[in-house]
């Protein structure tokens, strides 16, 4: 079979202005607006607005019949309002000092601490209301659920001297049907009754508090912008297969958006010769992971092959199946599949640093290239 990695390089270059257009999408979907493209604020619902205004912009169809969106819903746990922690009587900074545990129910009091090893704090009169580590770095995440205790988490070297009490004040709402989108487009081809698919997570974690919120820059704005670049290019270049461009939320939740859509499909997931998937594209220093390399070898090795005859990327690595993002249930479908990430450069990563001003999209340009489609 004739694999759909043939490359038209004359016309999928991405020039200035394009790289322009990345950036203004990546400030977007990582703004205050936005506010992390979570649960609070409607900052979901505007960074799929905007998607939605670029997709009509360049004229994509609707995957759906009518209509950009699928919906569904899923619960979560979430923090849009007081979010306060003092530790030895000093008041911390969310993201930077501290992150809580995304499972965390409302809690308010003031606890002795005892130190359980070098890097565990549990309370002192045994009631397991709370409990706190040090970390050498911080990670927010996002949680389906709320439960008890309160965990902490501290950033380690802010801490260099015994923690004696912990006082938190901290609101979470828990959302039983928070309502959410997938987004759905797609540019006829030559060939319409087979598809390629681009696909990209548009969610990130939202925001811990009134006045932190994680922007998700590399993860995934840099995904997301790639997608929307893909939609640009292939509604001025027909591409040789009816291309879907799918952008899905929930990602960040336990990739429940891509579950929604590949059980809910629009189309014959039969029909798609390849998907590929991306997450985490601005950096590049030190090439880029295929996942899924290590099963699809055929398609693998053509790729490796024209990034070497081009001289692309710096190197393509590969790994085997893994549960790590949208593509996962494509693949449990039958559907051939990779998920594309680049490697090296800033690691920021859910956390309040990883923002549009630091994320130097290295390989950004020769990804697209390697990936655009005759």
């Amino acid at each position: 079979m004739r694999l759909f990695f043939l490359l038209l390089f004359a016309s999928s270059l991405l020039n200035a202005q394009d790289l322009d257009y990345t950036r203004d999408v990546i400030k977007f979907l990582t703004s205050k607006k936005c506010l992390g493209r979570g649960y609070v604020k409607d900052g979901q619902k505007h960074a799929a607005n905007f998607i939605v205004k670029e997709l009509e912009k360049s004229k994509a169809k609707p995957l759906f019949t009518t209509t950009f969106l699928q919906p569904y819903s899923h619960q979560v746990n979430t923090f849009p309002k007081k979010v306060e922690v003092k530790v030895n009587g000093k008041k911390l900074i969310p993201g930077r000092d501290f992150i809580i545990d995304p499972n965390c129910e409302t809690i308010k009091g003031k606890w002795e601490l005892e130190k359980k090893d070098s890097v565990n704090y549990v309370c002192k009169d045994k009631s397991k209301a709370c409990s706190v580590k040090l970390v050498k770095k911080l990670t927010h995440s996002v949680s389906l659920f709320h439960m008890k205790p309160a965990k902490i988490e501290l950033l380690r070297s802010r801490f260099p001297n015994d923690i004696k009490d912990i006082e938190l004040d901290i609101e979470s709402v828990f959302i039983e049907d928070f309502k959410t989108n997938n987004i759905g487009a797609f540019i006829e081809g030559e060939n319409n009754d087979s598809m390629v698919v681009f696909t990209a997570h548009y969610d990130h974690l939202g925001a811990m508090g009134k006045n932190c919120y994680f922007p998700g820059a590399n993860d995934n704005a840099s995904g997301t912008s790639m997608v929307l670049n893909f939609v640009k290019h292939y509604a001025a270049t027909k591409p040789k297969y009816k291309t879907v461009f799918i952008f899905f939320a929930s990602e960040e939740i336990g990739l429940l958006g891509s579950k929604h859509f590949s059980e809910n499909s629009p189309f014959d997931l039969k029909k798609v010769k390849f998907l590929i998937n991306l997450d985490l594209l601005g950096t590049g220093d030190d090439g880029m992971m295929v996942v899924n390399g290590a099963i699809f070898t055929k398609q693998f090795e053509l790729l490796e092959k024209i990034n070497k005859d081009k001289q692309l990327v710096k190197e393509i690595k590969k790994r085997g199946k893994a549960q790590n993002s949208d593509h996962y249930w494509f693949t449990e479908l039958g559907v051939p599949s990779f998920f594309i990430y680049t490697l090296g450069g800033v690691s920021f990563y859910h956390d309040i640093d990883d923002v549009e001003k630091t994320l130097p999209l290295t390989d950004y340009k020769d990804v697209f290239k390697l990936l655009t489609i005759c």
